[in-house]
């Protein structure tokens, strides 16, 4: 027998967003839906503990929240017919033809990715708008100060008044597809905040991360043949799989992945994203953020083979770096290359990238301090770490580096 809590953290985990879509579609009101689920979710936590999971857990959840729906309706005394009680009663599984899409907050997002608006500053808008991220927050992700941002912002905004851009999805299925990458790219730089602010302890850090997961799920249910949706989605999942062992327990130190104890690491997450990267692979395209998950799944492995297969990792980033050359995927491309190579080898890679995007980024300088201090360049190395620690906002990983640093030999 499936252990109860488990299972309804499982499909709050995947399905809740694809849940209250449905039940938005039907009740007419958002708010509405996440009471009834959210009730729904409460009584399964006591049915299910007594007599078991049932065999179509989401279909019950679903009938469930949409029985108490029905109830508070009529507790309202509201003066309409039966019909689309009744219609809500006799469906008692998920439509596959239900998506995600009546959700506002997805509406808007496509909305913000008009062709209209300024292809760099789509992202940042949909950060600001839909998730509430204030211009610090979002200028250190897309590295630009955050005045310049702020302008860009305020003139994407009176663009959308001014040329009155619908806040409305496209009229036809094809240009999901045409927007669809700025708000991937949105939701992952999302997740990337809200996950940089765990070894702080930051709350709302917290919730931002659960906000992109939620997100991104709901765009998996809205559009089941985007591939690089799902392989966000498994990117995200592998991601947070790793939550607990990122850092240590008592002194709340960031503890890198290769050094993070993978019986920490969140097995049933693992496989739920390791069916994302699936489901994203059965569309037969590629894409970054498929090539992303298929990193992290080849770290997963790790949990059960007890080693991690550079030459594969060196593959992967090498196919990443060509579609996406990012800052973070070159420096990161990097640091395989040195496990390969050696750090000799990392090192020239990172020489090669761009001074004006590496000068800013922390895990630039964090990576190349650490193939310094390998190296036996100690200066070097000592000046690195100033840099990468001088560059960190999370207490946990200046705190990681500065103890990397202090084991340093001194002359």
């Amino acid at each position: 027998m499936r252990d109860a809590t488990r299972e309804i953290e499982r499909i709050a985990r995947l399905s809740y967003g694809r849940l209250v879509a449905s039940l938005s579609f039907r009740v007419g009101s958002i708010a509405r839906a996440e009471d009834a689920l959210s009730e729904a979710l409460m009584r399964a936590l006591d049915v299910w503990e007594r007599q078991g999971v049932p065999k179509n857990p989401e279909g019950w959840l679903l009938r469930t929240a949409r029985n108490k729906a029905v109830d508070d309706r009529r507790s309202e005394a509201r003066a309409e017919t039966y019909r689309t009680e009744i219609e809500m009663l006799l469906e008692s599984h998920i439509e596959d033809g239900q998506t995600g899409i009546e959700d506002p907050r997805i509406r808007l997002m496509f909305a913000c990715a008009h062709p209209a608006i300024e292809p760099r500053i789509r992202a940042p808008l949909m950060l600001q708008t839909v998730l509430g991220l204030d211009s610090r927050r979002i200028a250190s992700v897309y590295l630009m100060s955050p005045g310049t941002l702020g302008q860009r912002l305020t003139r994407a905004k009176a663009k959308i008044e001014q040329s009155g851009i619908p806040l409305t999805l496209p009229s036809e299925h094809k240009e999901y597809e045409a927007r669809l990458d700025d708000i991937l790219t949105a939701i992952y730089a999302a997740y990337a905040v809200g996950a940089n602010g765990f070894g702080s302890g930051d709350a709302k850090a917290t919730n931002l991360a659960s906000e992109a997961l939620w997100l991104i799920s709901t765009v998996c249910a809205a559009l089941p043949s985007a591939a690089e949706a799902h392989g966000l989605f498994a990117l995200i999942l592998f991601t947070e799989s790793r939550r607990n062992a990122r850092f240590d327990a008592v002194s709340n130190t960031f503890i890198p992945l290769q050094q993070q104890d993978v019986n920490l690491w969140n097995s049933e997450m693992i496989r739920d994203a390791e069916q994302a990267l699936r489901n994203a692979q059965s569309n037969l395209s590629l894409g970054r953020f498929q090539l992303e998950a298929s990193i992290q799944a080849v770290h997963a492995a790790r949990q059960t083979s007890g080693y991690s297969d550079w030459a594969a990792l060196q593959t992967l980033y090498r196919g990443l770096v060509k579609i996406s050359p990012t800052v973070g995927a070159l420096t990161s491309q990097a640091a395989a290359e040195a496990e390969t190579g050696g750090p000799e080898v990392g090192l020239q890679f990172l020489d090669r990238i761009d001074p004006r995007l590496r000068e800013t980024y922390q895990p630039w300088h964090a990576t190349r301090a650490h193939l310094l201090s390998k190296q036996g360049q100690t200066e070097a190395a000592l000046s690195s770490f100033d840099s990468a620690i001088g560059l960190s906002n999370d207490p946990s990983e200046r705190a990681y580096l500065m103890a990397e640093k202090a084991k340093l030999p001194r002359s």
